[in-house]
């Protein structure tokens, strides 16, 4: 009788299903059967569940997972093992975060996409797309079923030239790219490996490009039409506006298409009615459907609107934290402005004001009183990781506005959302209502600033005030043209105002818009048109969002380049369009010329990167939680996002001191950069007690240029601490200062690294 080494059972004995699958798991073809599902099947099938449709995303799998069958088909179990968990964790993470945030990765976004903390913060400790992980360890178990069952068996061969057919499929890809680019979101057409592959050969082209020209030094870009200040437009208003405050509502992350009178006006085939109420109020105010955000996150968002200027169109050092260096151009930003006409001006966000600066930002452009999360005294209805739910956040600033209308005084308050930033979180009505939950957080914060404006209305408010309704960013649509870049601008004023504003305007235009309305001198150092004025011709705009640099010359065509500096026209009235006119494609002298006004724009502050010296400590008493559980939301410093040229050396100082006697406060350090943690033998869970400060001077090189760097403090325990410095300089090695040092008593440590 037949016996097989499956739990030492005759094949008669075991039951017939039982059979089936033994037979399929041994069957000479079973491995690599398994091995294409995995690397092939899986991401194919999960394309088709998710409408990824574009041909050329399929043609990409092919190509990159027919080699990947190829390289591992006759490799043993331990080697692929791990090849395929990391496989499976780039793809889910790559799915989970452009559900999250509308984009596929970045090149740089890559090295962090495999961080289980990463994604847990992205998606709030569960999946937006919980099948899928469920389908990829499937598939991992069906391999090593068959791994295990035909163990003893010889693996098939594969034709010796298997992997020619990929790599001709990649070629044929590239080969369409070039004939045909399609206007498609990069995850319909590349998966990330394909994407890294292409931009590391693109980058090698560039490197060689400049080793054949040498010095040769590209003739600077024309620049006025997008710095310029213009005003030479026909007024919307004969006199200055009646209104005796200003509201700027910054709304996390909704994109324009969101506004009905926005879609009706571009003819978009977006038609989700997701808030109904912001456009029922859009019907009432003055809208802007062609309005463009020039980039992705909260600060940058926050200084173009504010400071007039646009922030750097790439992963540098936030212009708002340049600032901090600087007392001339912060004075022309919209709150000083306003300050010095004689308003009080606040600055009030659902969120800690810590992370990313906005605790030393805010008051450094202009507003008199700067306050976050810790101001709010009433409960959250619901738990939100970043802050006050929206509903709790516009109760708060009902009140916050009464406070201001009982003093004798203009006032100008600027108000900053979280509740729709990821991981979104609803009530489960809501949750029940939608069939996600980025819809339900958006559906509530619709509910929420109903209430809020329909309750300034009641009280009088709107009456005198000008009102101004926009996001920070957008956190995109799906298959939505643009959508990265699609803001809104909602200005209600007590005047009549044309329902549709036509032209094309952008977040870089709302300081001199609103002086301009209270007729005020604009000063000239500001960018920008403004919205109360019309003008008979176009105007240069640009944007970086979703990984691609886009600009429309006001002539009539939007240009947009991809990370391979790969650049397409487009004839196109505006910037936004539901569609546009394919007009050719091209790369070369004129790419690199786009590259060049974003570069020319993105122009540091401070003359150069090179010798800077930033302070994030205070005398603020911070109170410490129990425990620190998320890297973002508990950050108790504001060093993010920083910028370090090649060949710089950064130094680090702080002193870190526990306010009360007791138990001790326990503080860790951490480094990231593009949010992928870096390990540099930072101090971990050190103990801080009033005896017995944290003081500590750190220094690195930077051998290579590092952007996006992020310092995250955390600390735990109970009482509070006070960071009384928390200086970062980026300096030239010759020009570092010697150690510190580190007086007897307290707790010193020098750390180096490289």
């Amino acid at each position: 009788m037949e016996r097989c080494p499956l739990n030492g059972l005759a094949s008669t004995e075991r039951p017939i299903f039982v059979n089936m699958i033994y037979r399929a798991a041994t069957h000479p073809l079973a491995s690599l059967i398994a091995l294409t599902g995995c690397v092939l099947l899986v991401p194919m099938g999960l394309r088709l569940a998710l409408g990824w449709s574009d041909p050329l995303g399929y043609l990409s799998d092919l190509g990159i997972g027919g080699l990947l069958v190829a390289l591992l088909q006759r490799r043993a179990w331990w080697l692929t093992l791990p090849v395929l968990l990391a496989w499976s964790a780039l793809t889910l993470a790559t799915v989970e975060l452009v559900s999250a945030v509308g984009r596929m990765p970045t090149p740089a976004d890559a090295r962090y996409l495999i961080d289980p903390q990463f994604v847990e913060n992205s998606s709030g400790g569960g999946f937006a797309h919980p099948w899928l992980a469920a389908l990829q360890l499937a598939a991992l178990g069906v391999w090593l079923i068959v791994q295990w069952a035909s163990r003893a068996q010889p693996t098939p061969r594969l034709p010796r030239h298997a992997w020619a057919l990929s790599v001709l499929l990649l070629l044929a890809h590239g080969a369409l790219q070039s004939w045909r680019p399609t206007e498609a979101d990069q995850w319909n057409v590349f998966n990330l490996p394909h994407q890294l592959i292409t931009t590391g050969i693109a980058a090698g082209q560039d490197q060689a490009r400049q080793w054949i020209e040498g010095d040769a030094v590209e003739p600077a870009p024309a620049m006025a039409g997008l710095t310029r200040l213009d005003l030479a437009g026909e007024p919307l208003l004969a006199a200055p506006g009646r209104a005796r405050n200003v509201l700027v509502i910054a709304l996390e992350g909704i994109p324009g298409a969101y506004v009905e009178a926005n879609r009706k006006a571009l003819n978009s085939r977006y038609q989700e009615n997701l808030m109904p109420n912001l456009s029922a109020w859009a019907e009432r105010g003055m809208n802007t459907p062609d309005y463009v955000l020039h980039s992705h996150q909260t600060i940058r968002g926050l200084y173009a609107m504010l400071c007039g200027d646009y922030d750097k169109l790439d992963d540098g050092t936030p212009k708002g934290v340049e600032m901090l260096n600087q007392t001339q151009r912060n004075q022309a930003c919209l709150p000083a402005q306003l300050r010095q006409q004689g308003f009080s001006t606040h600055f009030l966000q659902g969120a800690g004001l810590r992370f990313m600066a906005k605790d030393r930002i805010m008051p450094h452009i202009g507003f008199d009183t700067t306050l976050g999360m810790e101001w709010f005294t009433r409960p959250n209805y619901l738990e939100f990781p970043w802050g006050k739910d929206d509903k709790a956040f516009f109760e708060g600033a009902l009140e916050y506005v009464g406070q201001l209308q009982k003093a004798d005084k203009p006032w100008m308050l600027t108000l900053l959302t979280v509740g729709t930033h990821q991981p979104y979180s609803a009530p489960d009505e809501y949750l029940q209502r939608y069939d996600t939950a980025k819809q339900a957080a958006v559906g509530y914060l619709d509910d929420a600033l109903q209430s809020f404006l329909a309750a300034l209305e009641r009280q009088g408010i709107l009456e005198n005030t000008l009102v101004v309704i926009t996001s920070d960013e957008s956190h995109g649509i799906d298959d939505v043209r643009l959508a990265s870049s699609w803001g809104f601008n909602l200005t209600l004023a007590p005047e009549p105002l044309p329902t549709l504003k036509a032209g094309t305007y952008g977040h870089v235009d709302l300081t001199a818009s609103i002086l301009d309305y209270f007729g005020f001198a604009v000063p000239t150092s500001l960018s920008g048109r403004s919205l109360f004025r019309d003008y008979p011709t176009g105007r240069e705009i640009m944007s970086f969002t979703n990984g691609k640099l886009r600009y429309h010359d006001g002539k009539g065509t939007l240009t947009e380049c991809d990370f391979l500096q790969h650049c397409r026209d487009y004839r196109s009235e505006g910037f936004l369009a539901d569609r546009a006119v394919y007009a050719g494609q091209y790369s070369g002298h004129r790419a690199r010329l786009i590259d060049a006004r974003a570069t020319a724009l993105g122009q540091t502050l401070l003359g150069t990167p090179q010798n800077q010296h930033y302070q994030f400590g205070s005398t603020e008493k911070i109170p410490l939680a129990a425990q620190a559980t998320n890297d973002w939301t508990d950050n108790l410093i504001g060093a993010q996002y920083l910028e370090m040229p090649q060949g710089s050396q950064t130094r680090v100082s702080l002193t870190i001191r526990a306010l009360e006697a007791t138990p001790a406060a326990y503080i860790s350090l951490k480094a990231k950069e593009f949010e992928r943690e870096v390990p540099m033998g930072l101090p971990t869970n050190v103990a801080v007690t009033p005896e017995q400060p944290l003081v500590m001077d750190i220094r690195f090189d930077n051998p290579q240029p590092r952007k996006a760097f992020s310092f995250h403090l955390l600390g735990h325990g109970s009482g509070a601490i006070e960071i009384s410095d928390f200086s970062v300089v980026i300096e030239l090695p010759e020009q570092a200062d010697p150690p510190l040092y580190l007086g007897e008593g307290e707790a010193g440590h020098e750390v180096q690294s490289s």
